[in-house]
């Protein structure tokens, strides 16, 4: 289904004119930014859009989403709908009512809401659900925006192996060797439109983070086989782990020195974004959590009693 394009700072001209068609065709790499608070995500879509000859730029929330569209000044923008700070909807209506000049946007999401699809048709933007498939939809709108590239977007889906589906929520890591723990916020991740892994220890914590890249890690603070701080060091002299937002928890009160160590870098790396303390009100933690990574806001639950024991 052809769309419009929404408007940004470039020259102005409008979709479906001969002045677009020679913009896009004027012999440049077409830039593309990417928009996700999902790191796998990111880095899958940047490796398979980069093999289909675009200059991709990442961002990780609406916030940089917005920043990076003035100075990077995309041809394209792929853009997540549940981000933190600021949801990928609210990004593209402000890039609309900005009244500039057009760039394409593809709206990607794993949510099923009729609501979201409705308002992608009313900014005129194109469409992927991740899932089964999204490679095939996120294809066959770059092939629409740019069809003189359509050969080689759809020869980088024609190796031997099929590109790794797109998982459709955030991850979070949760690492904990209390069982009441990874059961109780499992359930309620879920209901926020959140993914939740497990390990039972710092050692298999980092083996995980290494694989799965979350989101977000959530971290208890005394653990068997390495605390926090070991977990930290591990993670943050890895290439793939160095910038995962880490949250720390702990059932016992820890003193400013344990603190302000767990927050402080790692060579060059941030320390624990957050250290929090266990509580039978989880509000604090997942306000926290939703600085990382999206949440579906109507599934938000903004407290909970914390079930089982904490250490």
């Amino acid at each position: 289904m052809r769309q419009s394009a929404l408007e940004i700072d470039a020259p102005d001209v409008q979709a479906g004119t001969p002045a677009i068609a020679e913009w896009r065709s004027g012999g440049h790499t077409p830039r593309m930014l990417i928009a996700d608070d999902d790191p796998s995500v990111v880095r899958l879509l940047a490796a398979h859009c980069t093999r289909m000859g675009f200059d991709i730029e990442t961002a990780a929330n609406g916030i940089q989403a917005l920043l990076k569209t003035g100075r990077f000044k995309p041809d394209i923008l792929l853009i997540d709908v549940n981000m933190p700070e600021v949801d990928g909807l609210s990004v593209c209506a402000h890039l609309l009512d900005s009244g500039k000049a057009p760039m394409d946007v593809i709206v990607i999401t794993g949510s099923r809401d009729p609501n979201t699809l409705e308002r992608c048709e009313g900014f005129g933007a194109y469409y992927a659900r991740k899932g089964p498939n999204f490679w095939n939809d996120l294809e066959a709108a770059l092939a629409e925006i740019h069809p003189r590239m359509a050969g080689g977007i759809r020869q980088s889906s024609s190796g031997d192996e099929a590109p790794p589906e797109i998982r459709r929520h955030p991850r979070v890591l949760l690492v904990d060797d209390d069982n009441d723990v990874n059961r109780f916020l499992g359930s309620r991740l879920e209901k926020c439109g959140i993914e939740l892994a497990y390990a039972s220890d710092a050692i298999q914590g980092f083996k995980m983070a290494r694989r799965d890249e979350p989101a977000v890690i959530v971290t208890d603070y005394f653990m068997p086989n390495g605390d926090a701080k070991y977990l930290l060091t591990k993670l943050r002299t890895t290439a793939v782990t160095a910038n995962i937002p880490v949250i720390v928890l702990s059932g016992r009160q820890l003193n400013e020195t344990t603190i302000q160590t767990l927050r402080r870098e790692i060579y060059g790396h941030p320390g624990a974004a957050h250290v929090l303390r266990k509580s039978e009100d989880t509000s604090a933690l997942f306000e926290t959590l939703k600085k990382f990574c999206g949440f579906e806001p109507e599934r938000t639950r903004s407290t909970d009693v914390w079930l089982g024991s904490h250490n």
